[in-house]
């Protein structure tokens, strides 16, 4: 399906303009509790939906998933010296290192989508990332060829084994760093989303930075509606509306985060195999999965392998995916719209 628009971008929207509800809603026996907070450099928005008549200790709620958040942080953020991550990338052997479970469940996710999209998606891609400004430091000039080629030279997926009976990851290559930044918030946004299913509130929506997963129905006790938007430089409007249960929407766009370096866009999206942040036309991609972890990753992979390529997987693989593709109609920027799944149609 291809439309073409006038966009700057493209992205699911969390609360602001998610989850349609008829003026019937007042009528409803059912009540909403909204919950928020700050986690991995972003924000989190939590809807619990509940009977009018239950009484619901939010302090208590809150307590309970901040500290779930306060857990996976210390396991995956590299801005955090003591973290598991910080501390196996400030390993600098070949020895294998037994991980806690949660930890190894992400590295494992991400190892499998790194094999299945021939490393297009590759969580041992922070130097990359670092080299480029993207990390922790910013830099005030892209670095040169020669320094991308010696860093591109000591990544890759494959340069790291995991034994899954002893839960343990190993580097073929001391100096080998991961960053686990494309997939960590998918994966909170599912442990906050279980979480609340173990306390008995099995209508809900969990998003943080974007991504987001929703389960049983909203107030109205029909399904999630929630929204894509493609804002212009001055508005916001609405163009696809989604109506799920229990699956995960996520999103990766070369939007959010880049500079231009005498007239070229130079984008956080690193391309693994080239060293270079992408060039090509596709924006943004958004894809529906049971997972909002792999649904997180298969977005990046997506976004970085490009328009033919990424099509091609996206059906392979048989996931629901809509593209925003660049093109140009007069010296205007304008997107094309494409997808695989009548999700969005």
């Amino acid at each position: 399906m291809l439309i073409k628009i006038l966009a700057l971008l493209v992205f699911v929207t969390a609360l602001t303009a998610c989850d349609y509800q008829p003026d019937s809603v007042a009528n409803t026996k059912n009540n909403k509790t909204m919950l928020q907070g700050k986690t991995m450099g972003t924000s989190y928005h939590i809807a619990v939906v509940h009977p009018k008549d239950a009484v619901i200790d939010e302090k208590v709620l809150q307590k309970n998933i901040d500290d779930l958040l306060k857990s996976i942080n210390q396991q995956v953020s590299t801005y955090i010296p003591s973290s598991q991550i910080s501390q196996f990338n400030q390993t600098f052997d070949t020895n294998w290192i037994r991980v806690n479970d949660e930890f190894f469940e992400i590295v494992k996710a991400a190892q499998t989508i790194s094999k299945i999209s021939n490393g297009s998606f590759d969580i041992s891609i922070s130097p990359l990332v670092d080299l480029w400004g993207f990390g922790a430091k910013s830099y005030d000039k892209p670095p040169t060829d020669d320094q991308i080629q010696e860093v591109t030279n000591r990544i890759g997926f494959q340069q790291l084994e995991l034994n899954e009976e002893k839960n343990s990851i190993r580097k073929k290559k001391a100096d080998l760093q991961i960053d686990l930044s494309a997939i960590a918030k998918g994966f909170a946004v599912d442990k906050i989303s279980q979480l609340l299913i173990t306390k008995g509130f099995n209508n809900h929506l969990v998003e943080i930075g974007g991504e987001l997963r929703v389960s049983g129905s909203n107030q109205s006790e029909k399904k999630w509606r929630i929204a894509v938007e493609q804002p212009d430089l001055t508005t916001s409007i609405a163009k696809h509306g989604l109506e799920i249960t229990n699956r995960a929407v996520a999103t990766s766009g070369d939007y959010r985060n880049y500079f231009v370096d005498k007239g070229e866009r130079r984008s956080h999206i690193i391309d693994p195999k080239t060293g270079y942040p992408i060039k090509h036309k596709l924006a943004s991609v958004t894809v529906i999965d049971d997972s909002t972890m792999m649904a997180d990753a298969y977005a990046t992979a997506i976004l970085v392998m490009g328009e033919k390529k990424g099509k091609t997987f996206a059906e392979e693989n048989n996931l629901d995916v809509l593209m925003i593709i660049r093109s140009s109609d007069e010296g205007k920027d304008t997107f094309e719209f494409w997808s695989s799944s009548d999700f969005f149609r």
